[in-house]
């Protein structure tokens, strides 16, 4: 598909919002799983999910707001928030690395215009509860601030299913990408999905920061999202067996670790999180600390299963003699 696009001299801009074809197979998917009825007039294609997660944020924040994220959790959260001139709120998740409504509502104040919600979740592999979710969105209709749902990784869960909360509330942005459910990465082909003065605000500082997503990348995203999805499948079990070989590895070690629910991602306890990375990465293996990830992840390190099932179990090897 893209490479027809170029054939054909598809190579100028496109609408703000993205082609009308995209945006329609986007509603359609919407519709199909995840039981949400967004209209292609209330869909945004972006240049991957961080500019989609940058619009969100700037639409909603001027100096000094806060934003309400989990901690430990993924590291642009928290410095897009700084570059609106906003600032991050850290929310201590509960021991299954879970975002409470109950821990949320503490952290609320007058200057809270968002939460951030990321499920399944990089970097601990969680996947929130629709009831959870459900008053996650309950909170921020009774408060009045956005809920950005980042929902990037929800065809790669495990135990549990996945929920949008724009199922429970019209507060909510939902984002998402092409980049992990058809390994499109390098693509830069992202979206989001709000309603009325949102979309709006979002689609002032797009069109001026971005003008549109690449026209290539659109009509190859357009070929994933309509085409056969059975790869998209075949990839989910994939990581599964990848993620039991890991966990069985690393428990065999003694290491604490919870089973990660979805995601590619294993977030396991080891002691000083930066020292063990450190040498991990002498070892020849890439860890990445988990105090990247806020403080409360400084006892753990984050693990990426997305590589191959050899290398995963040349790493257990040379793991052995570290941990």
């Amino acid at each position: 598909a893209a490479i027809e696009a170029i054939e054909e001299g598809f190579t100028g801009y496109t609408m703000n919002l993205g082609i009308a074809e995209l945006r329609e197979a986007l509603s359609e998917k919407f519709r199909r799983e995840n039981g949400l009825d967004y209209a292609p007039s209330e869909i945004m294609v972006t240049s991957g999910a961080s500019e989609a997660l940058f619009l969100a944020i700037a639409a909603v924040v001027e100096k000094d707001d806060e934003v309400l994220m989990g901690d430990p959790g993924f590291v642009s959260y928290a410095a897009l928030t700084r570059v609106t001139n906003g600032r991050p709120i850290a929310v201590p998740m509960d021991e299954r690395f879970h975002l409470t409504a109950e821990a949320v509502a503490e952290k609320i104040t007058p200057r809270t215009r968002a939460l951030v919600v990321n499920s399944p979740n990089n970097p601990t592999g969680s996947v929130q509860t629709k009831e959870e979710l459900r008053a996650l969105a309950e909170l921020a209709e009774d408060h009045d601030f956005a809920l950005i749902s980042d929902e990037v990784y929800e065809h790669f869960i495990y135990e549990g299913e996945h929920a949008s909360p724009a199922l429970y509330s019209d507060n909510v942005i939902t984002i998402n990408a092409v980049s992990k459910t058809y390994a499109m990465t390098g693509w830069r082909l992202g979206y989001l999905a709000a309603r009325g003065e949102a979309l709006e605000n979002m689609l002032k500082v797009h069109q001026y920061i971005q003008a549109c997503a690449s026209s290539i990348s659109q009509r190859a995203a357009l070929a994933a999202v309509s085409g056969p999805q059975e790869r998209v499948r075949e990839m989910k079990e994939e990581f599964r067996r990848r993620r039991d070989v890991l966990l069985e590895g690393l428990r065999s070690m003694g290491v604490d670790i919870r089973a990660p629910e979805g995601a590619f991602y294993a977030f396991p306890k080891v002691g000083d999180g930066n020292d063990v990375a450190a040498r991990l990465i002498k070892g020849g293996v890439v860890a990445v600390p988990g105090s990247a990830f806020g403080s409360a992840g400084k006892y753990h390190i984050r693990i990426s299963y997305a590589a191959s099932m050899a290398d995963i179990k040349i790493a257990l090897e040379r793991m052995r003699d570290i941990l």
